[in-house]
């Protein structure tokens, strides 16, 4: 199952970090916008980070899709959170999600985070209502592309393995 989920988490993790980037971007004018961004003290450190792995993986200058590509998800997360509400996410951030409400929003992407990074260190997953997960998962996915949705679905293992644990546990419920 924790397998299964792989594929459609890359791709909310890849879609959402490239629609913040984009949308950060345009709002600083340049494509290294964290130099310019009121990133909080542990933004600006997860940043240096990126940029620290970089030069050590690639031995060669910073290039701005590199380090986008290097930062966590958690980071991503984190610019949807309170404490960014005033600076990136009324000015910027707002315009990727029309009408969401941001800190339902950065809870869903919160939850998200942490079933991926149980999934990512091989923690059990099996206590999680995992039904919702997956559609947590489709419902901000199909928010930031609905493209990556129809590409994904006939590929996503999920429906299929949670469809054959319910078949399970109503076979040992019975027998």
């Amino acid at each position: 199952m924790a397998a299964a989920f792989v594929v459609p988490l890359n791709r909310l993790e890849l879609a959402l970090r490239n629609a913040l980037h984009r949308r950060l971007a345009t709002r600083f004018s340049r494509p290294d916008w964290w130099r310019s961004a009121p990133l909080n003290e542990n933004g600006r450190r997860k940043v240096a980070e990126a940029k620290r792995n970089l030069v050590r993986l690639q031995q060669r200058p910073e290039v701005p899709d590199d380090v986008v590509a290097q930062l966590t998800l958690g980071f991503w997360v984190s610019l949807l959170s309170g404490r960014y509400h005033r600076t990136l996410w009324t000015p910027a951030l707002h315009r990727v999600f029309p009408g969401a409400d941001r800190g339902a929003l950065h809870q869903d992407y919160d939850n998200v985070l942490v079933l991926r990074n149980r999934i990512m260190h091989h923690e059990p997953i099996h206590h999680r209502h995992l039904e919702a997960d997956h559609a947590t998962v489709y419902r901000l996915l199909r928010q930031l592309s609905p493209e990556v949705v129809e590409e994904l679905l006939p590929r996503d293992r999920v429906p299929r393995l949670l469809a054959g644990r319910s078949a399970i546990g109503t076979r040992g419920e019975t027998g």
